[in-house]
């Protein structure tokens, strides 16, 4: 399959970028962000294509997408009050607090993954390597001498992926809190250097 990457992604595209980030993610975020519609138009509204790169298909169609987080803000951030404009404020109020349990600081030491997914029937065609590649560089080019990324610990395949990318197991959480809000309950820290 033929592919373009570029940084960020068109605003007409947010919809679809936001359904291929549910696609990926939507199992994991569903019982805190649902209902799906709910979620969708959240997600839509707070992703910053500035901490992004996208694959295309030759038709323009997000197929992949990939990213990251820095001191200014992440892909896929934003707040209380975003939260609470799409959930009403307790329901919001309620999010908050929950994918607060998701969060992890800013590891100013290394260059941080924000989420990488592609489209399931595009899978196996080298896209999230070449997503991951432009991740990479984009670490180097703000200066940092690793790049890292947490992985689900049920996540066999993506952790494949991260291993044949360079990336090794860094460290290592388990919540059974995770385990029941979002049905998983350890995450691996990988690192590659750069």
């Amino acid at each position: 399959m033929s592919y373009q990457l570029r940084r960020g992604f068109d605003s007409a595209r947010r919809a679809e970028a936001a359904a291929l980030y549910w696609q990926a993610f939507g199992g994991k975020l569903g019982r805190v962000m649902g209902p799906e519609a709910r979620a969708l138009a959240y997600i839509a509204q707070v992703m910053r294509p500035d901490h992004a790169f996208s694959a295309l298909s030759a038709d323009g169609t997000v197929i992949g997408i990939a990213g990251f987080r820095s001191p200014y803000g992440s892909f896929v951030g934003g707040g209380s009050a975003e939260l609470r404009g799409a959930y009403g404020r307790a329901g919001g109020t309620l999010r908050a607090g929950l994918l607060a349990l998701l969060t992890r600081d800013i590891d100013n030491e290394r260059f941080l993954v924000d989420g990488i997914c592609v489209r399931a029937d595009c899978r196996g065609q080298g896209i999230g390597r070449a997503l991951l590649e432009a991740l990479c560089n984009e670490g180097r080019a703000r200066g940092y001498t690793q790049v890292r990324l947490d992985v689900v610990g049920e996540n066999i395949r993506a952790r494949a992926l991260y291993e044949r990318a360079g990336f090794t197991a860094a460290g290592q959480s388990r919540s059974r809190l995770t385990g029941v809000l979002f049905g998983f309950q350890t995450v691996t820290i990988m690192v590659r250097p750069l």
